[in-house]
């Protein structure tokens, strides 16, 4: 994900990264304005005011294909931000699990390192999975790590409430906030495994393209030659509302503005690490001893 101050114009206006839209459309305005120069050369030389009169037509087409894009620009964002919302639920998810098994279990215990090892190793695999790729953690024989991860940490805690070292309380506590990892893992499949409608997406594109090559006819009558400069940049207008709509509705990947996922769990590893256990496995100084050695 790309960090930027937002409050900077000048240089937001001026930057350019290996996403930017105008690259990626680069190649395309540069033909549509060569084909444009064509149209109005044509229309200069040849056709005179055959095609006045159109505008007002092309116009409302622009209305109805600026509506379009809105609403595709927004379906995206919303998946996006969907996908925010789940990653911050698992943090906080986390934490909730980590925090209730360091008031349950005792400061030397063996399950703390063991607990805080599957907490953290769930967000890694879900990032891998999330990735199309397999998560080394969990063996290449394994076709859903976070799964299988999920499953280690709620037979750890069952074994736990069997032995007795959990009570029916501490047990009951605990499960809700195991069990959100599950529907965290699904919720981020679903809107990874559900684009956008293909005919919807392939319909927009086929609108912007027709639109910004058929502007000369309508525009150079009024504009002249000035008509290629702004056919040519309202496709880089369209077509990038479009590119950052089809970058976005999968937050997962790995594009310069997908969900910071492995900042997210690294976040959640050094939390879960700091409430129970080292990456050796021997347990912290208690947290109530560090609060107490604060505020002296």
């Amino acid at each position: 994900m790309v960090s930027y101050d937002p409050k900077s114009w000048w240089g937001l206006i001026f930057q350019f990264h290996k996403s930017d839209t105008f690259r990626r459309l680069l190649a395309a305005m540069s033909s549509v304005a060569l084909f444009n120069a064509g149209i109005v050369y044509l229309d200069d030389r040849f056709f005179g005011d055959a095609f006045k009169g159109t505008s007002l037509v092309h116009s409302l087409l622009g209305f109805i294909i600026s509506l379009l894009l809105v609403f595709r620009t927004n379906t995206a964002y919303e998946r996006w931000w969907e996908g925010r919302r789940l990653w911050g639920q698992l943090v906080n998810s986390s934490r909730n699990i980590a925090l209730k098994l360091h008031a349950c279990l005792p400061e030397r215990h063996s399950s703390r390192a063991v607990c805080a090892a599957l907490i953290e190793r769930f967000a890694w695999t879900l990032r891998e999975h999330l990735l199309n790729g397999a998560a080394p953690s969990t063996g290449a024989a394994i076709s859903h790590g976070p799964n299988r991860v999920s499953a280690e940490l709620f037979t750890e805690v069952d074994r736990l409430y069997r032995t007795g070292e959990l009570t029916d309380t501490q047990y009951r506590n605990l499960n809700p906030d195991i069990s959100i990892l599950a529907d965290v893992c699904g919720a981020c499949e679903r809107i990874k495994k559900t684009p956008i409608p293909y005919s919807y997406s392939l319909f927009i594109k086929k609108f912007v393209f027709v639109y910004t090559v058929s502007m000369p006819f309508c525009f150079a009558p009024l504009f002249g030659y000035w008509s290629i400069l702004l056919s040519t940049f309202m496709l880089y207008v369209l077509g990038s509302l479009e590119l950052i709509a089809e970058e976005i509705e999968n937050p997962f990947g790995d594009d310069a503005n997908d969900l910071p996922t492995d900042e997210i769990a690294k976040t959640i590893a050094a939390n879960v690490r700091e409430i129970l256990a080292d990456g050796a496995g021997r347990a912290q100084r208690p947290l109530h001893r560090i609060f107490r050695a604060n505020a002296a």
